[in-house]
Parts: structure tokens; sequence; C-alpha cells
């Protein structure tokens, strides 16, 4: 109730994720989203877009979670970023007040939602804000994702994550694995951007969002665990031979040129060509080195 004894409607809240081949992360991710809803007091509901899973996900998700809408995507795999894309669309056709991103291995805490929604401020505010929360890896406890900011001048595209205290501050951009976004804010920013194959849509969501006025509040403490992926096996491994660091860094989970470049060119300014060329540019360079040591 509010002041005055009058009922109060509980916010209603649509999480967004999309999945592929990892049940049993995906049921417990739900399961603690729904806790979570439940100690916040606000009505849930959710989207899943589930990218041509053959592990029975959507069937499970449907016969255990009926407040969960579940696409399947049975054409070209979607990924990380067109999944969430997808999402959005279809959270925006519900009554939501707002969406929440959610990835599907972010175990949310009890106590993370009601944390990240007392984070809004109470009277609307010009450009509107978006709440960031933190994970950190369950067996270990070190900071995984969460809100980052540009780590120097000079170097807008490198960015460093932000540790939580016990207090909101700003950050400048984010990693999606839970972030909480108000109608209004994705009715003037829009939706995560298809031109981004996997990755790099939520770093240029937030960078899209703060240049029109949009604050970034990173919510205080941690709001749920999450490991970080290994580098083992990826182009940033350099125990891998040249040729398969190269073949890692331009596919779908690496640096794929088509999306780099539209980050550097939205964001890198005037110098975005250097930007843009570097990391192909240390991975030659190391690759090469590598080979000179080997002779």
């Amino acid at each position: 109730m509010n002041d005055r004894g009058t009922p109060v409607a509980a916010p209603r809240l649509c999480a967004l994720l999309t999945c592929f081949n990892r049940a049993d992360k995906t049921l417990a991710s739900l399961a603690a989203l729904q806790v979570s809803a439940a100690r916040a007091g606000v009505e849930l509901s959710a989207v899943l877009v589930d990218d041509g899973s053959n592990d029975g996900t959507a069937e499970q998700v449907r016969e255990r979670y009926p407040w969960v809408t579940v696409e399947v995507n049975r054409g070209t795999p979607l990924f990380w970023c067109r999944g969430m894309h997808r999402a959005m669309e279809l959270g925006l056709q519900t009554p939501a007040d707002y969406l929440l991103l959610l990835n599907d291995d972010t175990m949310l805490y009890e106590q993370a939602l009601a944390v990240m929604f007392s984070c809004l401020p109470a009277a609307s505010q010009p450009g509107g804000v978006i709440v960031v929360g933190s994970t950190q890896d369950a067996a270990t406890g070190r900071h995984s994702y969460g809100g980052e900011r540009v780590r120097a001048p000079g170097r807008p595209l490198s960015f460093v994550l932000v540790p939580p205290t016990d207090e909101a501050q700003e950050v400048e951009t984010f990693n999606g694995n839970v972030v909480l976004l108000p109608r209004p804010v994705v009715q003037q920013v829009g939706l995560l951007d298809p031109a981004f194959e996997h990755a790099m849509g939520d770093i240029d969501y937030g960078l899209r969002a703060r240049r029109l006025g949009v604050r970034l509040l990173l919510a205080p403490g941690f709001q749920g665990a999450c490991s970080n992926n290994p580098v083992n096996g990826t182009f940033k491994d350099v125990s891998l031979p040249l040729s398969k660091r190269w073949l890692h860094l331009l596919g779908r989970k690496g640096l794929p040129w088509r999306s780099w470049l539209v980050l550097t060119r939205r964001h890198g300014g005037w110098r975005w060509p250097a930007y843009f060329a570097w990391p192909y540019v240390k991975v030659l360079f190391e690759g090469v080195r590598g080979l000179s040591r080997v002779r």
C-alpha cells in the first residue's frame, strides 16, 4: 500500500532468456528466478528462446514452468545476442513494466531482484535508469560478470569489471547476465542489435543507452552465481597453434569481424580502424613469435 493506504499493484516483470542444450542449468536458473521474484513481490513472467535444443529443454520448461513462454528456433542458429533480441521482441508484446536480461546459467540469489528494484529512483528521471547486477563464481567467489567502465582514457573499447560495493554506483556499460530494464528505457534505446552474432551486443546496448542519457547503476553486492567462460580452447589460449587460434578468433564465440566492425565503428571514435585491426594483428604477432621460438 502507498502512504494513503491504497493498494499498489505489484510490478510486472518479464525475464528474457535464450538457451541451447543445457536443460539442467536452464531449469535451475528459472527455479532461482521464481524464488527471487517472490521475495521481491513482483508479478513474474518469462520468455525463453530455445535455439534448437535437442535435449528436451523446451518440453521440460513448458511442463514445469507454465508462466514461461517458450519459442523454439528451428532455423539458422541465433546464438546469444540474436536469441536475446528475439526474446526482447516477445517481451515487449507482454504487459510487463520491466524486462530482465538473464543468462540461463546465472543462478539468482534470493534477495537479488529485491535489491535491484530498490536501486530504482522513487521518481522518474530524465533518460531513465538501468540496474545492472554482478555475479560471482559459485566455487571461488570470484567476481565474474557485471558492470564495466572504460579501462583508461584513450581506450574506449577496453573495459574493466567494476567491483560491487555496499552502495549503488554508476557504470558505463555491462555484461548481460542479469540486467533490469524499465519498459520506457527499452522503448527509448531499442532492442539488442542483431548485427552482433553472439557476444558484444550487451556492451553495445550499455554504451547506446548512456549516449541517450540513460543512467547505468550497478546494484550493491552480488546478485547471483555464474562462472566465467574458460579461456582454454579459445583464441585467447596462447598454447594453441596459430591456425587454431585464428579460426577461434573469427568464429561466432571469438571476435567475428563483422560484429567487431560494428562495435568499433559505432563506439571507437575517429581511431576506430586501429581498434578494429589491433586484436587480429596481436594474435598474428603472438603466433609468429611463437613459431620463431620453436625454431
